[in-house]
């Protein structure tokens, strides 16, 4: 980690602002006094700063967020790309395009466009007719590469933008201003540190300088970084943990009711003998009802059969007694008459 103290600032010459008729009077708060006609930067705020801005982009960027280191001065260019690769950090070191943000579905095309021809490229896959189409397109790759070759994993806005100096990179603070991104920016005597969130008083035109602050940065971004990737593994971590839990809850409740099967299949199987046997009962009972029914008939067959028979004999019994009266009634008639 990179040493933040008043010493290893005033080495870097992090204290050397522009000269005093060059100063914005915005920046006053900022300035410790003047030397040889320029203004010296109070390097106590500055360390703060330094701190204050640290923490914030760690808190970012450990929440999942991405920084976007922006330099694209002289100066600054070669450094901004290094400490961002160290970092992981996504980069412009180039020219800011106007749109670069605000316009950052056509970026996006372009950033795919890349993609395609430097896979293509690698591969051997380019189709051209000429060799001068095949220049054409190399040419397109190289130019392309260069001001979008440090945003190529960018999916999204980035969350936050760490600027070397905003004097130069107006477009881009103007444009984070209106999405309304925060900005942590080096500002120098002439700067106007209202622009932005995270104002970090130094020295913007010193290599010595911009190296010591965007190696801070770069750390706030590893850091970061190292964070998220932790909270990322402890969330799988605990996702693996929930879904072993529910596995073992799903098996300890199939088994629960496969002990439970054997029971009811057992209390089945004594139920269905009572069944059988209380149908078979139901069943003899209706057989020897029916059977009595018919028995019944048949007797009362037999008795009215029984009945017709003595009053037919009686009838015929009244018959001939009628029969044998009238015929002693008529030979007693005959005697008389004689």
């Amino acid at each position: 980690m990179a040493p933040l103290d008043l010493r290893s600032l005033f080495v870097a010459g992090v204290h050397f602002g522009h000269p005093t008729k060059r100063w914005n009077p915005k920046m006053n708060k900022f300035i410790y006094g003047k030397r040889s006609s320029a203004h010296i930067i109070d390097l106590i705020q500055t360390i703060d700063s330094i701190k204050e801005a640290k923490s914030f982009i760690k808190k970012i960027v450990g929440e999942g967020g991405e920084c976007l280191m922006v330099g694209t001065k002289p100066q600054a260019q070669e450094i901004i790309k290094e400490y961002a690769e160290k970092s992981g950090a996504m980069y412009i070191n180039q020219r800011w395009l106007g749109g670069m943000m605000t316009n950052f579905g056509t970026i996006q095309n372009r950033i795919e466009r890349l993609v395609h021809l430097e896979e293509a490229f690698s591969k051997g896959n380019i189709i051209a007719q000429t060799k001068r189409e095949t220049l054409k397109l190399s040419n397109e790759l190289e130019r392309l590469k260069k001001f979008f070759g440090g945003i190529m994993e960018m999916r999204k806005l980035p969350d936050v933008l760490f600027v070397v100096d905003i004097t130069e990179e107006v477009i881009a603070v103007a444009e984070s201003v209106k999405l309304g991104i925060p900005v942590v920016a080096m500002v120098d005597t002439n700067c106007d540190p209202e622009l932005i969130q995270y104002p970090i008083p130094s020295n913007d035109d010193s290599i010595r300088s911009i190296e010591l602050i965007a190696k801070h940065i770069s750390e706030a971004i590893k850091s970061g970084k190292e964070i998220a990737k932790k909270a990322h593994e402890d969330k799988l971590a605990s996702e693996a943990i929930l879904e072993a839990q529910e596995a073992e809850a799903r098996s300890k409740a199939q088994a629960k009711a496969a002990e439970k099967s054997p029971a009811a299949n057992s209390k089945n199987n004594q139920e269905k003998p009572q069944t059988n046997k209380v149908k078979k009962s139901t069943q003899v009972k209706s057989k020897t009802e029916s059977d009595s029914g018919i028995d019944n008939k048949i007797k009362e067959d037999k008795k009215a059969k029984s009945k017709d028979t003595k009053e037919k004999d009686t009838k015929e019994k009244d018959t001939k007694e009628k029969d044998s009266k009238e015929k002693d009634s008529k030979e007693k008639d005959t005697k008389e008459k004689e």
